[in-house]
C-alpha cells in the first residue's frame, strides 16, 4: 500500500500543476464549441455547491469592507453587461455583479460567481468593448475554476510535505504547517501564470461570441503599458500576478489572428457607457469639493432686490442669469429632431 501511494499522490501533483493547454483539446481554442466543453480542468477537490459558498462568504466580507454603489442606473447597466458575458461563456454557475466605489482599476471574480467592479476601472475605459474585455477574462477565471483548482495545487503540495514534516517533527510540525496557512483566501484571486494566459484567450473568446471588438482587449493592455512607463509603478499592484504586459499583447493578437474569424462588424461603444462614465465622474467630483466652514458668513441678495452695485471700474457685473445658457434653433427646425437616442457605435 505505501509503495501505492506515491505514484498516486504524484500522479495528482502533475494533473494539478500541468498548464491548461496540456490538459485542454482544440474545443478551447474554438469559440464556437463555447457551452459544449469543458475548461475546468481534471483534479479539483471543491464540488460546485462547495465553489458556490466558499465564494458567498468572502463576497459577504468583501461587501462588508467595501463600499458598494447603489445607484441603480450605474449597477444595473453594469449588470447586465456582465450577464450578458456569461451567457456566452462556460461558466456553470449564476454570477451576481457589483460595482466597488474605488478607484483601483481592477475587478475581481470570486469562486462560484461573486464579482466585482471596480468605478475606477470603468472611468479609465475608453469603451464599452474595453470594459467588457476585463470582465470577460474575470469571468474565465470562475468558467475556468481557477481559484478552486489552484486551491487545490496548494493542498497536494501540502499532502506532499507530510513525510517531510513527519521526520522533521511529527504531526505536530504539520499541524503548524495548516495552521499558518492564514491567507488562504488569497489563493482564490491571484493565479498562476498559466491560469492568467488561459483566462486571456477564453476571456477574448467570450466578448467575441457577444459581440464586442476583441482588439479592445489589446487597447486596453496597451494603455496600462503606457501608464506604467509614464509613472512606473502605477498598475504593477494590479497586475503583480499577471504576464508581462508585452506578452500579453502579444498572445493576445495571436489569439485574435488564429482563433477569432473576422466578423463584418462589431459592437465598440454605447451612448449608455458614455452616460455611466458621465453619471460616475459626477459621484467623484461631488466627493472632491471640499466641506465649507458652515459658520462661515454668507451674503445673500434678496429676489428683485434691483441692480447690482458697480464695481471698482464703474462696470455693473452681470447677473447669473446673464450667464446661464440659451438653446438657440435653426430656422425651421422640428422639435421632434431634439430628441436623444442611445446609440451603439459599430466598427466595421
Amino acid at each position: 500500500m505505501k509503495r501505492l501511494l506515491v505514484p498516486s499522490l504524484g500522479l495528482l501533483v502533475l494533473l494539478a500543476t500541468a498548464t491548461p493547454n496540456i490538459l485542454g483539446d482544440d474545443k478551447e481554442k474554438d469559440p464556437d464549441q463555447i457551452g459544449n466543453r469543458n475548461v475546468s480542468g481534471k483534479v479539483n477537490f471543491y464540488s460546485i455547491e462547495k465553489e458556490m459558498a466558499i465564494g458567498k462568504q468572502l463576497a459577504a466580507e468583501v461587501e462588508r469592507q467595501a463600499k458598494i454603489i447603489t445607484d441603480p442606473v450605474i449597477s444595473e447597466y453594469v449588470n447586465r453587461i456582465g450577464q450578458n458575458l456569461v451567457r456566452n461563456s462556460d461558466a456553470k454557475v449564476p454570477f451576481t455583479i457589483k460595482v466597488i466605489d474605488g478607484e483601483e482599476v481592477n475587478a475581481f471574480a470570486l469562486p462560484g460567481g461573486y464579482f466585482f467592479v471596480y468605478s475606477g476601472l470603468i472611468l479609465r475605459a475608453d469603451t464599452e468593448a474595453e470594459l467588457a474585455g476585463v470582465m470577460a477574462h474575470e469571468i474565465a477565471h470562475v468558467a475556468a475554476r481557477h481559484g478552486t483548482r489552484q486551491a487545490t495545487r496548494g493542498e497536494i503540495a501540502q499532502l506532499g510535505m507530510i513525510p517531510v514534516m513527519i521526520m522533521s517533527g511529527g504531526w505536530a510540525g504539520y499541524g503548524i504547517y495548516q495552521a499558518a496557512n492564514l491567507m488562504l483566501p488569497i489563493t482564490f484571486l491571484k493565479f498562476s501564470r498559466g491560469f492568467e494566459s488561459e483566462a486571456d484567450m477564453l476571456g477574448l473568446e467570450y466578448m467575441y461570441k457577444t459581440g464586442y471588438d476583441p482588439t479592445a482587449f489589446v487597447d486596453f493592455f496597451e494603455k496600462i503599458e503606457t501608464l506604467e512607463k509614464r509613472k512606473p509603478g502605477t498598475m504593477a499592484k494590479v497586475f503583480s500576478t499577471h504576464p508581462p504586459t508585452d506578452d500579453r499583447i502579444k498572445a493576445t493578437q495571436k489569439n485574435i489572428q488564429q482563433i477569432l474569424k473576422a466578423k463584418p462588424e462589431y459592437v465598440v461603444t454605447t451612448s449608455e457607457f458614455n452616460d455611466v462614465k458621465a453619471r460616475l465622474l459626477a459621484m467623484h467630483n461631488r466627493r472632491a469639493i471640499p466641506n465649507e466652514d458652515p459658520n462661515k458668513p454668507r451674503l445673500r441678495r434678496a429676489p428683485g432686490s434691483g441692480t447690482i452695485d458697480p464695481d471698482e471700474n464703474g462696470k455693473t457685473p452681470k447677473s447669473d442669469d446673464d450667464d446661464r445658457p440659451t438653446l438657440k434653433r435653426k430656422p425651421g427646425s422640428d422639435s421632434s429632431s431634439s430628441s436623444t437616442n442611445n446609440f451603439a457605435e459599430i466598427r466595421n
